[in-house]
């Protein structure tokens, strides 16, 4: 921050002493020793605190007799020193868009999080903090970004998938870059802040932190400062048991600043190591490992992998006491409650210098200020106004082509909308046109908005999620529908978090061919359909696929429906399609913003539905014509959008009258049934595919226009 080390050296006077004033070596070793001089009141107010946020944490944690006692414990001066001195954070606007952001990527540990937020000044008053881990409290087992079940303030990132924080908070520092290269003038700085994220042993074992920190060092996110909890344990065993890798080296290797700390309980050096951090402005993210002691201050366990959990709550008065924690739990101390309201103070003028500083750039920037506006209350353009942008297109293609043109409109409907391809444009056809590439070299930007993610789809997945946890860009990424189990884990939690992310996954099934069945999904849809709060779109033909993507930016607030807001799945054909005629194509794509519509109406008294999705509703037209004039043909390209239509829609499209249904997907049939009822049949496919062109694996499979006519008869 421009203004925060100014006015927070005047707020904390001798703090000041904190901030080095020399660079030091890429990789080294702080000791005790080697830290700088501090002001013996902030040292003493910062311990105290601490201490205190230790007590809070065995309090909540022997109360719910359940959660992680090892990293609130261990971590506690990391903590003492982000909230009571480094961060830039407004807990009066705990929304502000130039904060300071903190991910717990280590989420089990919440109550360190919990504790610190509360003795900052957020709106977690201590009745929540005693309420850990119950039904409907501010305070769940672990961190949940706000949405519709929890609203809890200061909250960053929702955690709990060891590792997936890491790809968050890269995310969100590349939300940064992007916002400070997009929205800040020569005359104007509005975006500064830093990333930090806190991680332990289990996180950077998992395979998504070395994607993700092999980004961040490569796209130069030198505003990303992550902190290694390094107690050498994990829940089952020490460390040792199963790692021997030299992190300092790996972190090396992928081209971050390292810096390691021999005491990270040493508030100095942990001061000096972030502060450092901070000031470097060299294109390299920083890792800053912190040696502690898991579940410091319970002797009996303290050091051992059984401080990890709760092991250690039939110690913890003792504990307490040995702490010179008074005998009254959940004791915060009047003077550590006013040492913090120093902090915030402090960082209190910085934001009101930001916020004039925000006024001029607006009042200079009306165009961008309209934009930055419209993003962070998630104002855009109907469903409607889009597709209205969107010109029809009589044309027999594969789906992801369909999308190579629309995505460019979406892009102009929505400024701030960004993709990205896990090493995959060229299949995926997702490429935004003239809109750059973001990162750095090469020809890329900060303000670029095609992001490559390289062969990464776990860390893609996350860094999306982190980007949409910024608030001010939505992301989209792509890449084959069969390789979404790489990133599924984080698909779950973008779902769960509500956030408005969307999937362009192509060569969605059979008609692959060539590739065979490691790349031919079968199973791949369903899985995705089954996620709460996610919508799984696969149109049948370009209009359609207009409708599918309008709707992935406005989902919550299509045509009046009851809505979820999370996550919008795009599933496209490589193969080409041919252009529905059943009705009109404003009539397909209004439908499809319903997830289901009638195609084709019978003549008549109707005998027979055949219901289909994607590359399979031209075998349902066709069909249609040849079985007679008492068939309807239901486009169904969104089931869960359809299952949130009124029930008068629901039974127009699909009368109960009717049982003689028939449903036809590439793909598993078991969700089908839903839709068929006992007495209908599914023609799909209930095996794995095999090599050959995608017309045999077609016809040799039954997903053919003659295949379903003999089976509706």
């Amino acid at each position: 921050m421009k203004f925060s080390a100014v006015v927070i050296a005047l707020a904390l006077g001798a703090a000041s002493a904190f901030v080095p004033q020399v660079r030091v070596p890429r990789v080294r070793t702080v000791s005790m020793s080697a830290a700088t001089e501090a002001a013996p009141a902030v040292e003493s107010a910062l311990a105290t605190a601490a201490n205190e946020a230790r007590g809070l944490a065995m309090d909540s944690i022997a109360a719910a007799k359940s959660g992680h006692l090892g990293l609130p414990l261990g971590a506690a001066e990391i903590g003492a020193v982000l909230w009571g001195q480094s961060m830039m954070y407004n807990p009066e606007e705990p929304k502000w868009c130039n904060r300071d952001r903190f991910v717990l990527s280590a989420g089990h540990g919440s109550m360190f999080l919990y504790s610190w937020l509360h003795m900052a000044g957020y709106d977690i008053p201590m009745d929540e903090v005693k309420n850990f881990r119950q039904w409907h409290s501010a305070t769940p087992g672990h961190p949940e970004f706000p949405n519709s079940e929890h609203t809890t303030p200061g909250i960053e990132a929702t955690t709990g998938p060891l590792g997936a924080g890491i790809s968050n908070a890269v995310g969100l520092a590349a939300s940064e870059k992007m916002a400070a290269a997009t929205f800040n003038t020569e005359e104007h700085t509005i975006f500064d802040h830093h990333v930090y994220a806190l991680c332990g042993d289990g996180c950077l074992q998992e395979g998504v932190s070395a994607e993700a920190m092999s980004f961040a060092a490569h796209e130069k996110l030198d505003n990303l400062i992550l902190l290694f909890d390094s107690n050498d344990v994990t829940l089952d065993k020490m460390a040792e048991f199963t790692q021997s890798e030299d992190h300092a080296k790996r972190f090396d290797a992928y081209g971050w600043d390292v810096i390691t700390l021999t005491d990270g309980h040493d508030l100095k050096a942990i001061n000096e190591a972030i502060e450092e951090a901070k000031s470097n402005n060299n294109g390299k993210p920083t890792a800053i490992i912190c040696k502690t002691i898991i579940g410091k201050g319970i002797d009996e366990v303290a050091g051992t992998n059984a401080a990890h959990g709760e092991a250690g709550v039939e110690f913890v008065d003792g504990a307490r006491e040995s702490l010179g924690l008074p005998a009254e739990k959940w004791h915060v101390s009047d003077d550590t409650y006013a040492f913090m309201k120093e902090k915030q103070a402090a960082n209190k003028a910085v934001y009101d210098e930001w916020t004039k500083t925000f006024e001029a750039w607006k009042e200079a920037n009306p165009e961008k200020a309209t934009i930055l506006d419209d993003a962070l209350n998630g104002k855009r353009k109907s469903a409607k106004e889009i597709m209205d942008m969107i010109p029809e297109n009589e044309t027999d293609e594969a789906t992801r082509a369909s999308g190579s043109s629309i995505i460019n409109y979406i892009s102009e409907a929505l400024p701030t909308y960004v993709s990205g391809s896990a090493d995959l444009h060229g299949s995926n056809k997702n490429y935004i046109k003239g809109a750059g590439d973001f990162g750095s070299g090469f020809g890329k930007s900060y303000s670029g908005k095609n992001f490559y993610y390289g062969i990464r789809e776990h860390g893609m997945g996350g860094i999306m999620n982190g980007i949409a946890y910024g608030g001010i860009f939505t992301p989209s990424g792509a890449t084959f529908l069969v390789f979404a189990d790489y990133m599924r884990a984080t698909m779950r939690i973008a779902a769960l978090a509500e956030l408005p992310v969307s999937y362009i996954l192509t060569h969605d099934s059979i008609g692959v061919g060539e590739d065979g069945p490691t790349h031919q999904p079968v199973e791949t849809v369903s899985g995705l359909r089954v996620f709460p709060n996610m919508d799984v779109m696969r149109p049948a033909d370009y209009e359609e696929t207009a409708a599918a993507y309008a709707y992935s930016i406005t989902k919550g607030m299509a045509c009046g429906t009851v809505q979820t807001t999370g996550p919008v799945s795009l599933i496209l054909t490589r193969q080409n399609v041919k252009y529905l005629t059943g009705v009109s194509p404003a009539e397909r794509r209004e439908g499809t913003l319903k997830g289901a519509y009638t195609l084709v109406k019978e003549e008549g008294e109707l005998e027979q539905i055949i219901i289909a999705a994607g590359s399979e509703v031209q075998f349902a037209e066709a069909a249609a014509k040849e079985l007679g004039k008492g068939v309807r043909v239901v486009s169904m390209p969104c089931m869960s959008l359809f299952d949130k239509q009124s029930a008068e829609y629901k039974e127009e499209i699909l009368p109960s009258s009717c049982t003689n249904r028939v449903a036809m997907e590439a793909g598993v049939s078991g969700l089908w049934y839903k839709y068929v009822g006992l007495e209908g049949k599914v023609v799909g496919v209930d095996r794995f595919g095999f090599s050959a062109p995608g017309d045999i694996t077609f016809r040799e499979l039954g997903m053919t226009t003659e295949n379903l006519v003999d089976a509706c008869k």
